[in-house]
């Protein structure tokens, strides 16, 4: 037996439903959890609802509560939602526990007694008339830079600039809009910089993270890493810091020790043998994997792992990172009518759908994804139902009509549909090696080509044709595609279990797994076996079920403008022959490429174009591509446009791209040209 593996996705915080931005990370991991344990692993998938903070607090005080009513609310929620879409989760726990506590001052403990606790005063935002401290995102006012109104403490969501709450023009607080006081109050800081090294290290061990996460994290050591402030000032929900007055653990401290909190209940409820503290010792075998969003890797590939390595603890074998989900083209909003609700979609659609398109999308790498209404049915409709789900139906039919009787034929009979099957099987190690570099998006593509060979052998031998003249010649065929729907329930079970229970149901079979099928050889089915009962596999989507999903934008009609948007159009105007002439459009090649500090949109891009050095161009294409995935492209450059000033970095260029409906950038490139080749 294998390892024990731990396997956690970031915990969603309990002052709200969950959306479908939760679900792409717990589907993605839920779909890893299932095929290790196909494959034989031991794991336990572990996550929590995150419970404390100021948001928290505050939200409950609206609506009358006690924090620990409020969060127990959505603690419910959470779960039920969780359970509907196939989240397998082997414990669901809360960071307000007895158990959370313990650990957060364990850890803590820990800490101190390394001298890695310091302490130094702080100015904070004061609210006089509320008579508390503000976070940054509780102070509002005017950007320093851009001037825009009404933008968060911490950063400017028009122009990206990053600043301290008092460098706001008239800072206010969000709580009783009246001007903020300054006041100074002593915090507890943990000394990040001394694990400088470490962190460099464990950074560029293999496997632990992308080689682009790793990237976006060096301008944190270039600017030189800062002491992390933990402490917070009451009132404020969350757990006291031992020994302190009126000082609590910052939420982000115990958050992420409600991984291990969790694993003490799990082992408490369901493996008495084992401990937290064996499972997360650093000598022990376990291995633990985290599934988070690429927003929060700040906090689980630096703090956390120096955090863990202070404390002896044991640090994570891999951080896989996905990026965001927007809808189309959309980021999710209520005001938009971008935003979909967990429960909401389960009110009006089958999970499978969800699981299946996202796992089409879903790639090894953090790119952002994009939840398209349209694309979702058509392809859902196109893949799923036909090809999957057409293929059940017709085998399975006529494998049950009166001619038939739901009977395979003899076993040890051949057809030529034999080699289908086996072509099939010798896709297994393809397939199981996409589901381990979590490449579902390939796993998807290598599974319904095997249902695409099925139904073509199946259209090209029509046994409904033979049915009446032949009906064992067509009873031989059709058996030869119940092999094939057989082999699909295994490889779909980790994407759609429950689509995949119904195929073995029909079959009269057990769910095969990943490791019985790579060992499988023709025939699988035990030919004397009769049929279960037969029924549709699963209906196609309709567009009126897909719109009623979506939560209306305000004052509009429900999701009109989110099914049917507006083409995005340039103003027409005309351009002479002679000014055209003036744009220099050469060929470059891009040498470098990485994100630039403090804005999600922008790369910084060193391109050469066949000059003595290369130029530095600062392009908004960061949610389209990852900087790794650009070095070497040949592109096309607009080559003298004037220079210009963007975050700080002199940009002196252009790179030509086209733009898809949903707003996806794709470059335009030239394959056989060397850089500084002319376009004409």
């Amino acid at each position: 037996m294998s390892k024990l593996t731990l396997i956690t996705c970031a915990l969603p915080y309990a002052n709200g439903p969950l959306h479908l931005g939760h679900m792409v990370e717990h589907i993605q991991a839920d779909i890893f959890v299932r095929f290790l344990r196909s494959m034989g692993h031991k794991v336990v998938f572990l996550c929590a609802d995150d419970t404390h903070g100021t948001p928290i607090e505050l939200k409950a005080l609206e609506e009358n509560q006690r924090p620990e009513v409020f969060v127990q609310r959505f603690f419910e929620e959470h779960q039920k939602d969780f359970a509907e879409f196939g989240i397998s989760h082997d414990m669901f726990s809360s960071t307000h526990s007895p158990e959370n506590r313990f650990w957060a001052s364990e850890i803590y403990e820990r800490l101190k007694k390394k001298g890695l606790i310091s302490r130094r005063d702080i100015e904070q935002a004061f609210d006089e008339h509320a008579g508390r401290f503000l976070p940054d995102r509780f102070v509002k006012g005017t950007c320093p830079r851009c001037k825009a109104e009404d933008q968060y403490g911490d950063v400017c969501e028009k122009c990206g600039a990053i600043y301290r709450p008092k460098e706001l023009i008239e800072a206010r607080s969000a709580l009783t809009q009246k001007p903020c006081i300054w006041k100074s109050s002593e915090h507890l800081f943990f000394e990040l910089p001394k694990f400088e090294l470490f962190l460099k290290q464990l950074l560029s061990t293999p496997g632990f993270v992308s080689e682009g996460i790793a990237m976006q994290l060096k301008p944190f050591f270039e600017k030189g890493l800062a002491e992390w402030d933990i402490s917070r000032d009451g009132p404020y929900f969350g757990f006291p810091i031992p020994g302190e007055e009126n000082k609590f653990f910052y939420v982000w401290l115990d958050a992420p020790i409600g991984y291990i909190s969790t694993t003490d209940i799990w082992a408490k409820q369901k493996s008495p043998t084992q401990s937290a503290q064996q499972l997360w010792s650093p000598e022990g075998d376990t291995r633990i994997i985290h599934f988070i969003g690429k927003d929060i890797v700040y906090f689980h590939c630096l703090f956390w792992p120096a955090i863990l390595h202070a404390a002896q603890l044991k640090l994570p074998e891999r951080v896989h990172v996905h990026g965001f989900l927007t809808v189309n083209g959309e980021k999710m909003s209520k005001t938009r009518g971008t935003f979909i609700e967990a429960r909401k979609y389960l009110n009006h659609l089958d999970p499978s759908y969800l699981r299946f398109y996202l796992a089409s999308l879903l790639g090894p790498g953090h790119e952002d994804l994009d939840f398209s209404l349209k694309e979702f049915r058509q392809r859902t409709n196109a893949e799923l139902v036909n090809n999957l789900g057409n293929l059940a139906q017709r085998t399975l039919s006529l494998l049950s009509s009166p001619a038939l009787q739901g009977q395979l034929a003899p076993q040890g009979q051949q057809t030529e549909g034999q080699a289908m099957v086996e072509a099939a099987l010798a896709k297994l190690p393809l397939i199981k090696r996409a589901f381990e570099n979590v490449d579902f998006r390939q796993a998807t593509k290598l599974i319904l080509e095997i249902g695409q060979e099925a139904n073509l052998y199946l259209t090209q031998q029509a046994p409904w044709k033979r049915l009446k003249e032949s009906p064992e010649a067509a009873r031989a065929v059709l058996s030869e595609t119940a092999e094939v729907i057989f082999i699909l329930s295994g490889l779909l079970w980790p994407i759609v279990p429950r689509l995949a229970t119904k195929l073995a149901t029909q079959l009269d079979v057990e769910v095969p797994t990943f490791q019985h099928l790579l060992s499988a050889s023709y025939p699988l089915l035990d030919r004397t076996q009769p049929l279960g009962r037969v029924s549709p596999l699963i209906s196609r989507i309709e567009e009126s079920a897909a719109e009623a999903m979506v939560c209306p934008p305000k004052a509009s009609k429900p999701s009109e403008a989110l099914l049917k948007p507006e083409p995005k159009t340039q103003e027409s105007f005309e351009v002479d022959f002679d000014a055209f002439l003036k744009l220099q459009l050469v060929v470059g090649k891009v040498v470098e490429a990485k994100p630039v500090e403090g804005a999600g949109k922008l790369l910084q891009l060193l391109v050469d174009m066949g000059e003595e050095e290369p130029r530095c161009i600062v392009s908004g294409i960061a949610q389209s591509y990852l900087p790794e995935a650009l070095v070497g492209k040949h592109v096309v450059v607009v080559k003298n446009l004037k220079p210009r000033k963007i975050r700080g970095l002199s940009s002196r260029g252009m790179l030509l791209t086209a733009q898809n409906a949903s707003g996806k950038l794709s470059l335009l490139e030239v394959q056989d040209a060397p850089p500084g080749s002319p376009i004409t």
